[in-house]
């Protein structure tokens, strides 16, 4: 039976002030794959994505979403970005935050990049739209291996004690 083994890559907290993105640049080319854990808040009222690139390489990205919030659900496809949900923005309650697991199999390849995200903010407020969930399936239509990550907040930036993890996964 095969295991899978994680292993830190990088880490990054985001200090006072804020940043308008995070990179992992070097990554390294010895895993099958890899997994990015991020909890985030964002720098509006309402909340905002924030989106991802490779590379660099803000072109060629595809995501199909799914979302939910109470009673409603509904879905999209954005033929431009890979977003990661609405995090978490200032009017929801102090410290509290959004978070999301990105998975990017087989990261090295020369065939299109697949990423998939399972993202969740919570509010824990009285309001009927205080909890969002995104499931995302997103593909990067590039050949090359994936050597940098950018995560950009849409248009405001992303707040102080936001935490981004990289972690490489072997399996064997």
């Amino acid at each position: 039976m095969a295991t899978s083994t994680y292993n830190l890559i990088a880490s990054q907290v985001v200090g006072a002030g804020g940043v308008s993105s995070v990179t992992f640049s070097s990554v390294p080319q010895s895993y099958t794959d890899l997994l990015l854990k991020v909890s985030g808040r964002m720098n509006t009222s309402g909340g905002e994505y924030i989106q991802l690139s490779f590379n660099g390489v803000t072109t060629n990205l595809n995501g199909l979403n799914l979302y939910g919030y109470t009673t409603n659900a509904s879905s999209y496809r954005d033929s431009s970005v890979i977003g990661l949900g609405i995090f978490n923005g200032t009017s929801s309650q102090p410290n509290t935050f959004g978070i999301a697991d990105v998975y990017i199999p087989n990261y090295t390849s020369s065939n299109y990049k697949s990423v998939s995200v399972d993202m969740i903010n919570e509010n824990n407020s009285s309001s009927t739209n205080s909890a969002y969930q995104y499931l995302t399936a997103g593909l990067w239509s590039a050949g090359s291996a994936i050597t940098s990550i950018t995560l950009t907040a849409q248009t405001t930036s992303i707040l102080q004690n936001s935490t981004f993890y990289l972690y490489g996964i072997k399996n064997s």
